[in-house]
């Protein structure tokens, strides 16, 4: 980062005059002029009635003066008036006069001419410079399907939900300015690990969560053509930094697990190691609705019983948002879910919801429970890159499922065009009957993307959750295995009692936040 400052003699004048030699190095085989200021920087300045000089300082650790600047005030002539208060023809005129500033002595190294400055993003400013570098980013390999996001004018759209977020944007250039790069993170509180409660009596009762500040970076972009010049190291760099002064304790990034030049930088020059493998399950939204078992009984829950249930049977979860009812009150949930057994106390439609607490004191053989996010109205997504013989296949089978519903023919989404896509969080449940409870939640939740005109159901899952066997998806769609990785931030733990949680062994189950998806 770059810092402005005054000038210091006591410190400054050793860097400063290696900055003027460094910037006065003559075009070859031709006369020029060189300046000696007697180790004196501000010679040409200080005899004025008012002067500052100012340098720009690099660095965190070791510091480096790159550039400075001069300038001086003093009131000169600008003009003339008429005095009217003399009588004598030759005073009728007397100088009209004005405060001026001269600036000079602008330097700036030769190295840094061109040079990265990092700095918050300006929604004002930044908008269009941006979008250009997300479209220059996405350009994707000849002859091969990919996948672009389009952020609908809102470059914040995947962070703005989180409880702390920012953007910086990586700056090159003095006079034209131009962005060639961008980051994104965030800041929330979320379960690492769990401890003994020693003040309660009741066996159950005595794990309870540990909680801990975590960062999370996504959306690192460089232009292509400002690759490998360091300039993604820096953006992390610095936004590391943010984090460190809000008191994150680790920080995080998912990455595809064939990405090598994203697991490089992060593994390699950022002091990252993998850590979870999760696995993202992403389901069509076919033209007709999936039946739901007539055996079981869907409830859709109000926040604060689906906030109550979260806490009390999956706080524990790696992962798990201390914020919960942030999310589940946020205007893109659509609601929480419970699946149960149609036989069942609560399935048989003549009692109501005893509340979350009486639920889970009382529960049926298996149930389940999912929420859904609306990502549509935060972004769209659109696969690039099919042959016109892919397209004409998906539409045929769209055109059949519409024009035959009852048939429930599998068909292929209208992914060709912006789509987009319901994420289902928060799944979870109990009972040997659990995935297939799972299962008529998911084809209740595809109604509802269907109803809301979407184009993909999608999920983020542990490797190993025994529930997945009841999630629908598409091998060709999903990915089975997302790459997270993790840093250790500071020396200190929230709480002993989890020592290093980039050490720890990966459980069942996570919790994904869809405000990050």
């Amino acid at each position: 980062m770059i810092v402005v400052r005054e000038y210091d003699s006591s410190r400054d004048l050793a860097d400063v005059e290696a900055v003027e030699r460094r910037c006065e190095v003559g075009p070859s085989g031709k006369l020029s002029l060189f300046t000696d200021l007697l180790g004196d920087p501000l010679c040409r300045i200080r005899h004025s009635p008012s002067f500052l000089m100012l340098v720009a300082e690099m660095g965190t650790e070791k510091k480096e003066i790159v550039g400075m600047i001069r300038g001086c005030i003093k009131t000169v002539t600008c003009g003339v008036k008429l005095d009217l208060n003399h009588k004598s023809q030759n005073d009728t005129v007397k100088p009209l006069y004005t405060k001026l500033a001269y600036v000079l002595g602008l330097r700036v190294s030769p190295s840094h001419r061109n040079m990265i400055v990092v700095r918050e993003y300006d929604s004002s400013r930044d908008l269009a410079d941006v979008e250009a570098v997300e479209r220059r980013c996405e350009v994707g390999p000849s002859g091969k399907l990919s996948l672009f996001t389009d952020l609908l004018g809102d470059p914040l759209c995947r962070i703005r939900h989180s409880p702390s977020f920012l953007m910086l944007v990586a700056e090159m250039g003095t006079e034209k300015k131009e962005i060639v790069g961008m980051i994104r993170g965030c800041i929330k509180t979320v379960t690492c690990g769990v401890k003994l409660d020693l003040n309660h009596k009741s066996q159950n009762d005595t794990v309870k969560p540990l909680y801990t500040k975590l960062a999370y970076v996504l959306g690192l972009r460089v232009s292509p053509s400002h690759r490998r010049q360091g300039i993604g190291l820096k953006l992390v760099k610095m936004m590391e930094e943010w984090f460190r002064q809000n008191g994150a304790e680790y920080s995080y990034i998912a990455t595809e697990n064939d990405n090598e030049a994203s697991v490089n930088l992060f593994t390699g020059k950022c002091g990252y190691s993998e850590f979870r493998k999760p696995s993202i399950l992403v389901n069509p939204v076919y033209a007709h609705r999936v039946n739901v078992s007539r055996r079981v009984t869907v409830i859709k829950l109000d926040p604060v019983d689906a906030e109550s249930l979260y806490r009390l049977r999956f706080s524990t979860t790696e992962f798990f948002p201390r914020d919960i009812d942030s999310v589940l009150n946020n205007e893109l949930s659509l609601g929480t879910f419970v699946a149960v057994p149609r036989s069942s106390c609560y399935g048989s439609g003549s009692g109501s919801w005893p509340g979350s607490s009486k639920f889970l004191e009382y529960p049926p053989e298996s149930w389940a429970v999912l929420s859904v996010w609306n990502c549509k109205d935060s972004f769209r997504l659109e696969v690039r890159g099919a042959s016109r013989l892919k397209r004409v296949v998906a539409k045929t089978t769209r055109v059949v499922d519409k024009t035959l519903p009852f048939l429930k023919l599998p068909s292929i989404p209208s992914v060709f065009k912006p789509f987009g896509l319901h994420f289902m969080y928060g799944i979870g449940g109990e009972g040997p009957q659990a995935a297939k409870m799972v299962k008529s939640l998911c084809g209740h939740a595809h109604n509802l993307a269907k109803d809301g005109g979407c184009g993909v159901l999608a999920t983020e899952v542990a490797g190993e959750e025994p529930l997945r066997q009841g999630i629908p998806h598409w091998k060709v769609l999903s990915c089975d295995e997302d790459l997270w990785c993790i840093k250790r931030l500071g020396e200190d733990y929230s709480d002993g009692a989890v020592g290093d949680w980039t050490t720890s062994p990966p459980g069942s189950s996570i919790f994904v936040d869809p405000r990050e998806f």
